[in-house]
């Protein structure tokens, strides 16, 4: 993300009356504290998949929250029942993300790196995921990973991350995936595609000790991250910090949580907001 953007959109929103962020306080504090003293009345609501499941929860006794999902991708079902037949923390789990593309080399890198760590792997292959098209992988690389590996199109992934055979992910670095796999305890391997996945990156192997970043996509490289993760002492280190930050989300989005006063305190901001005259005259 370049500098004039950001100080672009910094302008943007010091114009509002509040800011909301997808985050929890014990994650981003001491950014959190910057920003306090910059901006409007900040609102952290994060991680927001598991404040609505928390909502929802509570809720039930009405009937069960009804769910509102947007996918550019149709799920496949059968992820979750090869999932099923897979021992607990066993799988590694790629996704890319909905906008994120890799070279037809890239893709021959990754799936060769997967093949030889010799570990098994979900991995997501959108049909645009490879510019200019799909590449072939060889009949070799499907021979000797059809126990082992499953290609699907799109997957349920809230759904694929806290399922137990799932020991690690690997992803762009997006947002909204990082705090998916926080809430699920996974740690993650970071290939940053662009704009400001580098720093969630770098924060996620740095900062909060979660997860390890691919440089090169070379098969070699690849598979050493990858074993590591999956069986290594680092990977171990990081499974276990990742099941704290796990639980830091938790209570955040817990009632008496941050996240969880937080979103009473902004309701109470939006229904004591002066509404504008055109408002109050029509409504």
């Amino acid at each position: 993300m370049s500098i004039k953007l950001l100080m672009n959109t910094l302008g943007i929103v010091s114009k509002g009356s509040a800011i909301l962020f997808n985050t929890f306080d014990a994650f981003e504090n001491e950014v959190l504290d910057g920003l306090k003293l910059l901006l409007p009345p900040i609102y952290t609501l994060g991680p927001l998949h598991l404040l609505a499941q928390q909502i929802s929860s509570e809720n039930n006794h009405n009937g069960p929250v009804k769910k509102i999902e947007l996918n550019l991708w149709k799920k496949d079902a059968k992820c979750l029942q090869w999932l099923d037949s897979k021992e607990p923390s066993s799988v590694v789990y790629v996704n890319f993300g909905s906008i994120a593309v890799i070279t037809s080399q890239q893709f021959i890198e990754f799936g060769w790196a997967l093949a030889n760590s010799k570990q098994n792997f979900l991995w997501i292959v959108r049909p645009d995921l490879v510019i200019g098209g799909l590449a072939s992988l060889p009949l070799e690389f499907m021979q000797g990973t059809k126990e082992r590996g499953l290609l699907a199109s799109w997957c349920p992934q809230e759904e694929v991350l806290n399922h137990p055979s799932i020991g690690c992910f690997l992803s762009h670095s997006g947002w909204n995936s990082t705090l998916e796999s926080v809430g699920s305890g996974k740690p993650m391997i970071c290939w940053p595609y662009f704009a400001d996945h580098q720093t969630i990156s770098r924060y996620a192997c740095v900062h909060w000790d979660i997860g390890m970043e691919i440089e090169n996509v070379k098969r070699d490289e690849v598979e050493k991250v990858v074993r590591e993760l999956m069986e290594g002492e680092k990977g171990k280190e990081m499974k276990k910090k990742v099941m704290e930050w796990k639980k830091k989300a938790e209570e955040a989005t817990a009632p008496g949580g941050s996240s969880y006063i937080n979103m009473n305190n902004l309701v109470s901001h939006v229904l004591n907001a002066k509404l504008p005259n055109y408002v109050t005259k029509n409504g």
